[in-house]
């Protein structure tokens, strides 16, 4: 029978808080830009992102407790599970196979400084997923700087600012994927509301990050 040691069940007792806290200040964030996501939306797509990831976000909320308990990696990819089951249109899919990639390669590895190549694998994944590459107008022109940025080490600050201004950059681009791309040129002009919701959650997981001290 396997004992666990004392700074392993702190180890664990840390995971799950952090694993609590990040649910609930995503949860919060997605709620409180709801509106302006499906107002972005409205511009280029169907009006309703801010909807969907609420809804997804909504039912993360409700299973925290639960995901909360699990071991790290495990949550994570159980959490991208509950996106891909609760998120509508195409962001659920894509932020899931984020997370689920990012929790399979993390219980494969065990080690925390895995994360920027768990990451990258995670990205290259949603590429695939949905056929797009950066330029695209997609989460894609989000998630490739920030992985940038984890590789070099950057602090959580740097790579909030960092998702920030690469969401803002897709509003010269022109849509090459989803419904935006019906568009054309119309497109331009906009910023795409999927590189607007990650920047958001990017900047609430850093901010917590940065302020997050286990007990």
């Amino acid at each position: 029978m396997k004992v666990r040691t004392v700074d392993q069940e702190e180890r664990v007792l840390a995971d799950r808080g952090l694993i609590a806290g990040l649910i609930e200040t995503c949860s919060a964030a997605i709620a409180a830009h709801a509106d302006h996501l499906c107002l972005l939306d409205s511009a280029i797509g169907d009006g309703d992102h801010g909807t969907n990831m609420k809804r997804g976000f909504d039912a993360l909320r409700s299973e925290s407790d639960a995901l909360s308990a699990l071991p790290l990696a495990q949550a994570i990819e159980r959490i991208g599970v509950t996106l891909v089951m609760n998120v509508g249109g195409a962001a659920g899919p894509l932020y899931g196979t984020l997370l689920i990639e990012i929790g399979r390669s993390l219980g494969t590895s065990g080690a925390d400084t895995d994360l920027p190549d768990a990451f990258g694998k995670a990205v290259d994944a949603v590429a695939r997923r949905g056929r797009a590459l950066p330029g695209d107008k997609t989460l894609l022109d989000v998630l490739y700087p920030v992985h940038a940025e984890l590789v070099r080490h950057a602090a959580p600050d740097a790579i909030a600012g960092r998702a920030e201004s690469a969401a803002r950059h897709t509003i010269g681009m022109r849509a090459m994927r989803g419904r935006a791309a019906y568009l054309g040129d119309r497109s331009i002009g906009h910023i795409d509301p999927g590189a607007s919701s990650c920047a958001l959650l990017t900047s609430a997981i850093c901010r917590y990050i940065e302020e997050y001290r286990p007990a």
